[in-house]
């Protein structure tokens, strides 16, 4: 049960919802003004509405806002993706009230999108993208959402196929800044995770026999490994060693950052940039501008080298020592078969058929010897 009462000479009302009490001037110098406030804060806490929050005044953009705000205080690393799924959010709720954000109207924007040629899995990002903007609004105080609506995310394939065929590791390796030329070429031949290479050590190298080294604790799996370095690879580390004494700047890495100080971090400007470069990009929109979007990943460097280990006669055991694969079944995964895998098969196949011109099974040339014999009856 609310109560009214005077602080001055303004009336104020008392209320309580879920066993809260509540307070709420009036701004009226008359007690009918309190009244009226009173029971309609009543009401709406009877139709279980948060009282005096106004949802549908609430704007997509300004939860747009809030949520990209989010991202940049915290500094992210996401952000540049979160801005570009807000900028085709914006395409369809634009202007829109958060109340008239339902499923239905979601929907529709999943339906424009995969007319518009967007893959599964990048709607679903911007579907992932529209659900935490809700959500914040709604943890917010006072809250900005009343209700989030369900949001139905598309089925995808999350087993990703990319990976470099040689010319297409070149033309991007050429592109990219000299100081990660060698760190792409070690991850190209063996596979190992970004993490495992930027954070490779001297102290893991044995130059003299041509072995690098992770103990078991460094890496993802917790086991140890190591990978004997070919004539390739011993030159990148000889000029990594070489380039480090030049510099005068002997730090611990193998492959430092671009100024020597620390190891290699974040590449994705200088990865984008190549891959864009090498005429590896999709154009997608965002908001008005049409943009380049890189269609190769550094990750797709563990599928390529997998693929050419296996390629090469390599026994799968040893290549999963390598690359670092613990369990069978996600060695699979990443022992991608190409379109070119299948024609080096089909002229196998065809060399293999024409070996075999002129030979005559058993079973076929005892009929054949039969059906002489009966003169063909």
């Amino acid at each position: 049960m609310g109560s009214i009462y005077k602080r001055g000479k303004t009336y104020w009302i008392k209320y309580y919802r879920q066993g809260k009490p509540y307070r709420e001037s009036s701004k009226s110098e008359k007690e009918a003004d309190a009244k009226r406030l009173l029971k309609k804060r009543e009401g709406e806490i009877a139709d279980g509405k948060l009282p005096g929050v106004y949802f549908d005044r609430i704007r997509f953009d300004e939860l747009a806002e809030d949520f990209l705000a989010d991202y940049r205080i915290n500094q992210k690393k996401s952000t540049v993706r979160a801005e570009r799924c807000v900028g085709h959010l914006k395409r369809e709720f634009e202007g829109a009230k958060a109340t008239d954000i339902t499923t239905p109207r979601i929907q529709a924007f999943i339906e424009k999108r995969l007319a518009e040629g967007a893959e599964n899995a990048t709607v679903n990002r911007e579907l992932a993208a529209l659900k935490r903007l809700l959500n914040l609004g709604a943890r917010q105080t006072p809250p900005k959402v009343d209700r989030v609506p369900y949001i139905p995310m598309l089925k995808e394939n999350n087993i990703r196929k990319g990976f470099f065929e040689h010319g297409d590791f070149l033309a991007v390796r050429k592109a990219l800044p000299e100081y990660l030329r060698g760190f792409v070429t070690f991850a190209y031949k063996v596979g190992w995770r970004f993490t495992e290479i930027s954070t490779l050590t001297w102290a893991q190298v044995d130059l003299n026999q041509g072995i690098v080294r992770l103990e078991a604790g460094e890496t993802k799996n917790t086991e140890g490994r190591e990978v004997y370095l070919d004539e390739e690879l011993k030159k990148v580390f000889i000029e990594q060693a070489a380039r480090r004494v030049k510099a005068g700047k002997l730090g611990p890495y193998v492959f430092p950052n671009h100024d020597g100080t620390s190891r290699i971090k974040d590449i994705r400007g200088a990865w984008g940039a190549a891959c864009i470069a090498a005429g590896f990009f999709r154009l997608e929109q965002d908001g008005k501008k049409t943009v380049k979007v890189p269609t190769r990943l550094f990750h797709d460097f563990r599928r390529t080298a997998v693929r050419n280990m296996v390629r090469a006669g390599i026994p799968e055991r040893v290549a999963m020592m390598i690359s670092g694969h613990k369990t069978r079944s996600v060695f699979d995964r990443y022992n991608i078969v190409s379109d070119a895998d299948l024609r080096i098969a089909a002229a196998k196949q065809e060399a293999y058929l024409e070996t075999q011109m002129g030979t005559i099974s058993g079973t076929i040339a005892d009929f054949r010897q039969k059906q002489g014999e009966t003169g063909g009856r």
